[in-house]
Order: structure tokens, then C-alpha cells, then sequence
């Protein structure tokens, strides 16, 4: 299995500097909601210190946790896809400080410096596989659980 991306230090030097510029820091105390499955996803995060954890509705009022993130992780990639709705919810799990970043702010700067965009891209695209291969990783273990141990 390979290891977890960290959006930051993946980009290059030139482009995270640029990236920095648009950032802006923020707090989320301990069990803040920061958003909700189905909500407008129009900005996202890097966990600086603190955990969040995603969740997803079973039946109301019920959340199942599906990932916990901690520093330096990538929190919120549903703006760079249309509906641009949040696919699950978030909670600060601690105290949460994190560099915020506006979607559209960070799409067009994206627009003026490709190269910017192209290693933003491929950044967020290693880190949702590589979080996919971990989510598959947790159902074939639960699938073994409820089969009695036999995959």
C-alpha cells in the first residue's frame, strides 16, 4: 500500500509558495461542524493541527465516520466536481487550525499558471486514490468480519 499524500509537500516548491498566497487561516473548535453531505462545496482545506473526521449519514440522526484526517491532509475535494456539493460531512474530531482556500480563487489562479494547475491536480488526484484504496482496504475487512473471516 502506498503511503498517504500530503497535498503541501507534494507540490513543488514554486507552485506551493503560489498556492500560500491564496490561503488563509482558520479555526474550528472541537465538534464544529464544517460542512454537510450535500452542501455547497465551494472551498477546501489542509489540516495544520487537530483530526477531522468524515462522515456519512445512515438514517438520520446517525453518522458513520469513513476516514479521520489529521495534519497536513487535503480536507474537501468536491469543488473541483460539478454538482460542487459536498459528498460527505465534516467534524472537527480536536481543535482544528487549518489554511483555508476559496475554489474559485484557486481555479482561477489555476487558469493563469498551468503549471500551478497541472501539479494541483495531480496532487488531489494521488490523494483520492490513494484514500480510495484505503476505503476498499476497510470494506474487504469488514466484508471478511461478516463472512466469518473468509475473503
Amino acid at each position: 500500500m502506498t503511503k498517504a499524500i500530503k497535498l503541501l509537500t507534494a507540490l513543488p516548491a514554486p507552485q506551493r509558495q503560489h498556492l500560500m498566497t491564496l490561503a488563509r487561516e482558520v479555526s474550528f473548535p472541537e465538534d464544529a461542524r464544517i460542512f454537510e453531505a450535500g452542501g455547497r462545496a465551494d472551498r477546501f482545506w489542509v489540516i495544520r493541527s487537530g483530526a477531522v473526521s468524515l462522515d456519512q449519514d445512515v438514517n438520520s440522526p446517525q453518522r458513520v465516520t469513513v476516514a479521520s484526517l489529521g495534519a497536513g491532509d487535503l480536507l474537501g475535494w468536491s469543488w473541483l466536481f460539478p454538482p460542487y456539493e459536498w459528498d460527505f460531512g465534516a467534524e472537527a474530531f480536536s481543535p482544528v487550525r487549518a489554511y483555508e482556500f476559496e475554489a474559485s480563487t484557486v481555479l482561477a489562479a489555476c487558469e493563469e499558471d498551468p503549471p500551478l494547475g497541472l501539479t494541483l491536480m495531480r496532487g488531489v488526484a494521488e490523494i483520492l486514490a490513494y484514500r480510495l484504496e484505503m476505503t476498499r482496504g476497510r470494506l474487504m475487512e469488514q466484508y471478511a468480519i461478516h463472512r466469518g473471516g473468509v475473503l
